[in-house]
């Protein structure tokens, strides 16, 4: 068990953990283990692969990138902000202050580089300077740059004070972190006390030449994942000003929470404190605030941050978990979800499950995202609730493999050592190239994109060389240390260094009924009571969940197996998504049957009769943007995407047709600058850093006829990713009326080209099948009803290379037939931050990859 303390605020009979708290006793070992164990000689065969493959990415960011913030991995050089195309909100973690150099500090020490540590440490004080004239996120500067000199400053400072190294080091880190810490204060001057997403390194907030302040929101988790590094360090340099603004920020965050479910929002007014979009997960745009309250309270030892945790685990675990899902729900109607998909970042959950010991719910929804990178090598950014991709985007987040090894800490069982192998594995054969490792664009296709974030080198490897050894082979105890959100390492014993700050007048938090886990840590009895095989019970239950691995038992039932959820009606909506109807033969058959002894879940009993039909409803009609006027003449056509407000084109008989005029600013997120260049002209606006209802808006009130948005999301094209639909803000849009077309960055290059070429280009918005110059043939028609036949060969009957078990085949009568589902359907904008979380772009990020360290999440422009 936990050692008792009182804390440091006096509030006697609270269990405060200031040596790992619940880390400590969660993280020790089980009895008993589930499955074969893997050899110290394998665990370290694989250590040392981890080990080879940080010195390739760490190695290829010095070679061919320091000291820009960012390696670009296939063009094999350094990302330098405003040298590059910009990607909207993702370039806001990018300060020109060797972002990538400055994360990965401790994680040299971690992996044992003692020399490269201190040879990175010299070149960051040498070269690194902070008051760059360059607007920042406020979120993303201070979990990577904040928490990355804080983490190298402690480890630098553990090394001086062993006397073996660093003994030249006179806390320089912690003085280039105090400066940083006053270049963030600006951001904290609000009315409510909640940060301004962004500022400018030099010029603060307000000064005229910051440019920026304008905004008026934020998400959640930018306000409220301060208080570690913040706190830190006040207690480290002695200044309480930092702890004190990111406590307010906190409170403030308390007192808006809904008080019937108590439950928060994704996107906050930092003016007022109005909530701008009310839905709620532990995804995107939420994540590090409840990652935070828990983990303040074992670095900080104030009972007040974990009685608000449990108050909002609580609701958590009522409205949003729904084993193995975690969903979104309204924050006023929580029993409402708002979304069908889940997007990565709440793949950190599990291990914050495991923190506070409740590990059944974090085995179940753990075991679903290994399901789902099986299906897809990687997590998409985005899935639907039936795991399919949403969006296909994988920026080699750490999450996963966060969660995976907080769980095989908390268990022993080796099944985790296997997933950790799989992860090394699949970065290895997927994402490696010859300078580094490059993102996934798209796990469906396996294409890359030229980047590799600083959190891949700060997370990964870190949480990957510690899932494989034993305490015994690092170099200092892990127990005495937290990690942020960005797994930067912070001692525990800074609660007991100085007093908490004061000022916390919040009213008492409700009262939760508490449970075995809410002041003290479980025993491993308690957890596994005689029971060897517990996390195996629980994840058998999911274990074919996505389909992927499913063995062929023969059953008395001849029936189709569905790879989905297999209760209720599911698969069969999930076919007649796609124009495929199943009539069961016998409805008492359509779940999970026993009439057979075993259950055959996921088995139907249909009439192999179906029916191919038109969708409509579901479908995304593509669109076309033709250049009209010489000299282009209608031969050069954009594929565009609709939106699902505005004008709609399929109903304009023949189009609209105008002029097109480029927004200033691009973004349209600003007052429009040549509102009387753009009257009665089509717009052409940069997607990002508000939402495209808001783009619209202005742009119709300037006289625009129409709005053509280009993607800011660099080598995006039509050809390589669906078709979406544009969404509002999730109020009325009834007031745009004026028509709304979406170009992929490729296409957008064309347009804006032609434009720079060409003093007048002429453009044409209209569906895409009624484009000039197009002859109408008989394949451009609509496909009626045909039939299809099913025939369910008999097991040896199967061709070579084919899955063993009954087999699905369609055979069309006539013609082909390509069947679409709509992966982009979006009931907001999401936007991922550079850092990792997932956000509403609506506090002012774009959807650069769909998501968003932040609120790396949903309701922007995407």
């Amino acid at each position: 068990m936990c050692e008792e303390n009182i804390s440091s605020q006096g509030s006697p009979g609270i269990a405060v953990m200031l040596r790992a708290l619940l880390l400590t006793s969660l993280l020790s070992w089980a009895s008993g283990q589930e499955g074969p164990t893997m050899l110290p000689e394998e665990k370290t065969k694989i250590r040392d692969q981890i080990v080879e493959m940080f010195d390739h990415a760490y190695g290829s960011y010095m070679k061919y990138a320091y000291p820009a913030d960012e390696l670009m991995p296939l063009s094999c050089r350094g990302r330098v902000r405003g040298l590059e195309p910009n990607r909207g909100d993702i370039d806001d973690s990018l300060g020109k202050f060797s972002l990538t150099l400055i994360d990965t500090l401790d994680t040299l020490v971690v992996l044992n580089k003692l020399d490269e540590f201190e040879d990175a440490v010299r070149r960051t004080l040498k070269d690194v300077r902070l008051d760059n004239d360059v607007v920042v996120s406020v979120f993303e500067t201070n979990i990577r740059v904040l928490g990355g000199l804080l983490g190298a400053h402690v480890m630098a400072d553990m090394l001086r004070q062993r006397g073996e190294r660093m003994q030249w080091y006179g806390d320089e880190l912690l003085h280039m972190a105090k400066e940083l810490g006053h270049r963030l204060l600006p951001a904290f001057n609000t009315t409510s006390g909640l940060p301004y997403p962004r500022v400018n390194l030099r010029y603060g907030v307000l000064n005229p030449l910051s440019r920026t302040g304008t905004e008026s929101d934020t998400c959640t988790a930018c306000a409220g994942t301060m208080i570690l590094e913040f706190a830190a360090l006040s207690r480290l340099s002695g200044e309480a000003v930092f702890e004190e603004h990111a406590r307010k920020a906190l409170d403030v965050l308390w007192e808006k929470r809904q008080r019937g479910s108590d439950l928060v929002g994704t996107v906050i007014n930092i003016h007022n404190g109005d909530w701008v979009r009310r839905d709620s997960g532990v995804g995107a745009g939420i994540d590090s605030y409840y990652e935070y309250l828990m983990k303040a309270y074992i670095l900080l030892g104030d009972n007040v941050y974990l009685e608000r945790f449990n108050t909002h685990y609580s609701a958590i675990m009522k409205y949003i978990s729904q084993p193995p899902l975690l969903l979104n729900v309204h924050m006023h109607n929580p029993t409402v979800s708002v979304r069908s998909w889940m997007d990565s970042l709440l793949a950190f959950f599990p291990g914050l499950q495991v923190l506070r010991g409740d590990l059944k719910p974090a085995i179940e929804t753990h075991e679903m995202l290994y399901q789902v990178t099986k299906q897809h090598k990687f997590l998409p950014e985005a899935f639907t609730t039936e795991f399919r991709v949403h969006w296909g985007q994988h920026p080699l987040r750490p999450e996963f493999a966060e969660s995976t090894y907080y769980l095989y800490k908390a268990t022993g069982d080796p099944y985790y050592l296997r997933v950790g192998q799989s992860i090394v594995e699949k970065l290895n054969a997927h994402a490696r190239v010859p300078c580094g490792f490059a993102a996934m664009q798209d796990v469906r296709t396996g294409t890359h994109e030229d980047r590799m974030d600083s959190f891949f080198l700060a997370e990964m490897f870190k949480y990957l060389y510690l899932l494989f050894s034993e305490k015994n082979q690092l170099h200092f105890d892990i127990d005495d240390y937290i990690f942020t959100t960005e797994a930067h390492l912070l001692p525990v014993s800074l609660s007991t260094s100085q007093p908490p700050c004061r000022g916390n007048n919040t009213e008492a938090p409700t009262a939760v009924e508490e449970d075995l886990f809410t002041y003290s840590c479980p025993s491993t009895q308690t957890l596994f009571p005689n029971n060897p095989s517990f996390a195996k019970t629980i994840r058998d239950s999911y274990k074919y969940l996505t389909g992927v691995g499913r063995a062929f038992h023969a059953s008395p039932d001849r029936g189709i197996e569905l790879p989905l959820h297999d209760h209720g009606m599911e698969p069969v909506e999930f076919l007649r998504s796609m124009g495929i109807s199943l009539t069961p033969l016998n409805e008492a058959v359509a779940g999970a049957t026993e009439t057979h002894g075993e259950a055959h879940k996921g088995v139907y009993r249909v009439k192999l009769v179906a029916e191919v039909t038109q969708t409509p409803e579901e479908e995304v009609v593509p669109l076309i943007v033709q250049l009209i006027s010489p000299p282009f003449l209608g031969r050069t056509v954009l594929t565009a995407g609709p939106a699902k407000f505005g004008m709609d084109l399929i109903k304009q008989e023949h189009g609209v047709k105008g002029s097109i005029v480029k927004t200033s600013p691009y973004t349209a997120c600003g007052p429009i600058e040549n509102a009387e260049e753009l009257s009665g002209h089509i717009a052409l606006a940069l997607r990002g850093d508000c939402m495209f209802a808001a783009k619209a808006r202005r742009l119709q009130e300037a006289g625009a006829i129409g709005v053509i948005f280009i993607d800011h999301r660099e080598g995006s094209n039509s050809a390589a990713t669906p078709l979406f639909q544009m969404v509002g803000d999730g109020g009325s849009t009834a007031d745009i009326t004026i028509p709304l077309v979406f170009l992929f960055s490729q296409e957008g290059a064309l347009l804006t080209s032609a434009l720079e070429d060409h003093s007048n280009v002429d453009v044409l918005m209209l569906p895409k099948e009624r484009q000039l110059g197009k002859r109408a043939d008989k394949a451009d028609k609509p496909l009626g009803k045909m039939n299809i036949k099913f025939r369910l060969a008999e097991e040896g009957e199967l061709e070579e290379g084919e899955a063993r078990g009954p087999t699905l085949k369609f055979v069309l009568e006539k013609g082909e037939v390509v069947l679409e589902e709509e992966e982009y359907r979006q009931q907001g904008d999401s936007c991922l931050t550079a850092g990792g979380d997932h956000v509403p772009c609506s506090y002012g990020q774009t959807a650069a990859s769909p998501p968003f360290h932040s609120p790396n999440d949903p309701n922007t422009d995407p």
